[in-house]
């Protein structure tokens, strides 16, 4: 039998990212593998796939320069692991989990697995913190919750990543002072955008309560399928062991799935859709289901997953299945970029599905709720007849489609049009709504009830 801890030079083929090495009798699945390379560095890398007397390894370095002859690999006996501690605030890792920032080894508290643990579903607290970004179109129409996970579908281009650094400066929660954290986990990003991000952070004072791990875009992408369950490990330390409130943001979901796609590859699996794995679904899932809050914790892990949609595809087999898993998303649009707006919010798209229990009497405004419906239904409205009269002309419309016209171009330009250093209190949104739908005549507005109505309504705005 086999021992652990040591080297074997046995590799005996390398397809991509993988190695495979013979004469191994008790390799586990997940375990980490150090591969020595002929030039003497040390790559770390994971059992894929163990069978008898063969185990098939995935090294996170890349493979270039790997020689069968003489690389020896050594098997640890136990799975990937980082080292964690509140030393980690403040810090800029690799997308492995090396200090890039200059600075020394983190010196850790504890060791966790990079895996996490399966929260037990009736430990879940349910989400009910309403949490608020200063983004009237989040904050008014899908509102944030403590503990969600809220994807953001982007497209090439757009400012995703100017959104998210803007959330992350200015979200809090309503008259709590909190031990606040955020971890940003960098899968294949460029150099400006993971140059953007940490100068943001440090301009702002956000960096102080920050981690960052970066996985840049010349990067081994391998490296991108361990960066975001490093980023959660991290994040599940401080919040549940150190009691903070965390906010995990991880950009790119979608380069990561492409490096599930290149192993899937190398593996020779049978594809599914556009050629990722069929397994995609259950992965995608071990990562968002690690957003929560549990009973008997005052910290809390709340999720916002940033993916690139390829061709601005929402039925591409990425956003697809993260639509399945979390709760809801923030969907920003091509058009409404090109018009200068900013953030390109489309509210029409997006979704919150734990919104009803972060609003109302005594977390936002009792009118919060029956004033989302409005605004949903006389925007919706106005774009139709945005269609329509692009086609038949305008001239057949009555006054009140004209109103519903106006509407809709006064809501894109007053409400969702938003400074890059803007934040607009939950009050100050709602007070916004009300101004753009008191230029309706109270009998439009068949989604509010009378009592706010007689409370709120302003006739023509004023």
């Amino acid at each position: 039998m086999v021992k652990h801890g040591r080297e074997f030079s046995s590799v005996v083929r390398v397809e991509g990212p993988l190695i495979a090495v013979e004469g191994i009798d008790d390799a586990d699945y997940g375990e980490l593998v150090e591969v020595r390379f002929p030039d003497g560095t040390i790559q770390k890398g994971e059992v894929l796939e163990t069978r008898r007397g063969l185990a098939i390894v995935q090294v996170f370095g890349g493979t270039s320069d790997l020689d069968t002859d003489i690389t020896s690999v050594r098997f640890t006996g136990s799975p990937m692991k980082i080292g964690v501690s509140r030393e980690m605030l403040g810090r800029v890792l690799s997308g492995q989990g090396e200090p890039i920032d200059g600075g020394g080894d983190v010196i850790p508290d504890m060791v966790m697995d990079i895996s996490g643990y399966s929260i037990n579903p009736f430990a879940r607290e349910y989400p009910e913190d309403f949490i608020e970004t200063g983004i009237s179109a989040m904050d008014g129409m899908d509102t944030l919750v403590r503990g969600q996970k809220l994807p953001i579908f982007s497209g090439s281009g757009m400012p995703h990543s100017q959104l998210a650094a803007q959330i992350a400066r200015q979200a809090r929660v309503l008259g709590e002072e909190e031990d606040f954290a955020l971890v940003f986990g960098a899968m294949g990003i460029t150099y400006e955008e993971a140059h953007y991000f940490e100068q943001e952070f440090r301009r702002t004072g956000a960096l102080e309560h920050s981690v960052l791990f970066v996985n840049h875009a010349d990067d081994p992408a391998i490296e991108r399928i361990i960066t975001p369950r490093l980023a959660l490990t991290a994040a599940e330390y401080l919040a549940f062991h150190e009691g903070m409130h965390v906010l995990v943001i991880l950009q790119d979901i979608t380069s990561y799935c492409e490096a599930l796609r290149e192993v899937s590859a190398a593996r020779e699996e049978v594809p599914a859709r556009r050629g990722y794995p069929g397994y995609m679904y259950t992965d995608l899932a071990s990562i968002y289901e690690r957003a929560g809050r549990i009973k008997g914790k005052n910290g809390s892990i709340t999720q916002l997953p940033i993916l690139t949609m390829p061709d601005d595809d929402i039925t591409h087999p990425v956003p697809d299945l993260t639509g399945y898993i979390t709760e809801g998303q923030i969907v920003l649009s091509r058009e409404l970029h090109r018009k200068g707006i900013y953030p390109p919010i489309d509210v029409l798209p997006c979704l919150s599905r734990l919104m009803k229990g972060g609003i109302g009497e005594g977390k936002t405004r009792g009118d919060h709720s029956a004033l989302n419906n409005q605004l949903y239904a006389s925007y919706a409205r106005g774009r139709r007849l945005q269609n329509l009269v692009a086609v038949i002309g305008d001239e057949s419309l009555t006054p009140v489609d004209r109103l519903y016209l106006s509407f809709a171009d006064r809501f894109e330009d007053e409400f969702v049009r938003q400074r890059h250093n803007e934040g607009r209190s939950i009050e100050e949104t709602l007070d916004l709504s009300w101004s753009l739908l008191s230029v309706f005549p109270k009998e439009e507005l068949k989604r509010i009830d009378e009592k706010y109505i007689e409370k709120y309504y302003r006739k023509n705005g004023a």
